[in-house]
């Protein structure tokens, strides 16, 4: 346990800094699920218009740093191309 009152505060600081990072990643995956689950529905429309919610998330996350900047442009790139790779349902 800390006994300087500046250890104290870190203590404070990193707990509050861990819960909000946490919530950023939480809602990153969500992101992410919602088009993958799209992708996986088979339409081309919702996938498109959830990897438009998705993008700027995961580049938010990565400014954040939560996710570092090359892992979030690796994620949207997959998931780029999984989406253009679906047949259109017209």
């Amino acid at each position: 346990m800390a006994h300087h009152k500046s250890a104290k505060k870190r203590i404070r600081q990193t707990e509050r800094r861990t819960e909000v990072n946490r919530a950023r990643v939480s809602r990153i995956r969500t992101f992410v699920k919602k088009v993958e689950l799209a992708i996986t529905s088979g339409d081309s429309a919702a996938a498109q218009a959830a990897l438009k919610d998705a993008q700027p998330e995961l580049m938010k996350g990565a400014q954040a740093g939560v996710l570092h900047k090359n892992t979030a442009s690796r994620k949207v790139s997959r998931l780029c191309a999984r989406v253009k790779d679906m047949k259109p349902l017209a």
